[in-house]
């Protein structure tokens, strides 16, 4: 099967307009749409049965503003932490 190029791509475009009717291509397109997005879905429930209900390596999303929190968090644990003795002089 070759390129297909600008001309067979319009080709093909007017003969779906002919036979479907213009009423008709949005309903097909969004039944299309609806279909990819339950198989999606169906995907990711097998992975998370076959991969367990959670996965060990991953972390919960945060947001913006949990992550600023988080971080100023660490860093004000990191500033009060007394610096290590040292054993050999």
């Amino acid at each position: 099967m070759g390129n297909l190029g600008l001309p067979e791509i319009l080709i093909i475009m007017v003969i779906i307009l002919l036979l479907f009717g213009a009423k008709r291509i949005p309903e097909i397109a969004g039944s299309m749409g609806k279909g990819i997005k339950e198989f999606k879905k169906n995907i990711n429930d097998a992975t998370r049965q076959v991969g367990g209900d959670s996965m060990p390596n991953a972390e919960p999303r945060l947001t913006a503003a949990e992550l600023e929190m988080q971080q100023q968090q660490r860093a004000a644990d990191d500033a009060e932490r007394t610096p290590p003795k040292r054993l050999l002089n």
